[in-house]
């Protein structure tokens, strides 16, 4: 299984693209702060590839500073990751390493994974960027679902909102929010705008605490002795769920 379908769906200028292979030296000197995570970058990752650099002088959009952040460029990498590899730490610790925002794409095992996180600057150390939330979803480029479809579809750089770099990313971001959603409604449907995608992430993150207390709870009624705590226990996972039904119609 290629990364072509989805590098191919950002419909990349030929003057972004880099193809140069990256050194895990790199991620194991800005990306790994503990012993165990300089293991797992160094036993976990096969390949980088720096696949291209997205600039105001390459797709026509222009850079964005402010005090929170600053957008020169935007990276876009693929990682092969080994079968005993840990994805979800791996993948955080390289949106760590690299200085710009970071299209992400990961593959293991002959699953796909394409993930984003907005970067700012740090407030306590004075020229260090730090990451806010990454966001992932996972991708079948070979034989994709409807709306995995209408996902890649989404992707080209041309179809992006283009006021400044920061837009551009934040566009890409709705779209994987979107791609999440559309496997609770079963529809892809693409934020119309910023306050749109800021809301449906929102309701997504809403979606999974819920999920994530209801699976606790039910974890819990099932080992209750009590018949008086699992009457309780069952009438608080009836409360959960209707909050639940009302989160979805908003996604």
């Amino acid at each position: 299984m290629s990364f072509a379908p989805v590098i191919d769906a950002l419909g990349i200028p030929p003057s972004a693209l880099v193809e140069q292979r990256v050194p895990k030296k790199l991620l194991l000197e800005h990306g790994a702060p503990t012993a165990a995570d300089k293991r797992q970058i160094q036993d976990g990752i096969e390949e980088i590839v720096w696949v291209a650099a997205l600039k105001p002088t390459n797709i026509g959009v222009p850079a964005f500073q402010d005090a929170v952040r600053e957008y020169l460029e935007i990276a876009v990498l693929t990682v092969e990751l080994r079968p005993a590899a840990k994805p979800t730490r791996l993948i955080e610790l390289i949106h760590r390493a690299i200085p710009y925002p970071l299209v992400l794409a990961t593959r293991q095992s002959g699953s796909v994974s394409l993930s984003l996180a907005h970067k700012r600057w740090s407030q306590g150390e004075t020229g260090k960027v730090v990451i806010e939330e990454v966001r992932q979803v996972s991708v079948a480029p070979v034989t994709p679902s409807a709306e995995e479809r209408a996902f890649l579809a989404s992707l080209a750089v041309s179809r992006l909102p283009s006021g400044n770099l920061f837009v551009l990313y934040d566009g890409l971001l709705a779209r994987l929010a979107a791609l999440e959603a559309s496997r609770i409604t079963g529809t892809f449907t693409q934020p119309n705008t910023a306050e749109d995608a800021s809301a449906l992430r929102e309701g997504l993150d809403r979606h999974t605490r819920l999920k994530r207390d209801l699976d606790m709870l039910r974890a819990r009624t099932a080992k209750e002795k009590q018949i008086n705590r699992r009457v309780e226990l069952n009438l608080e996972i009836q409360r959960l769920e209707i909050k639940l039904k009302e989160v979805i119609p908003n996604l």
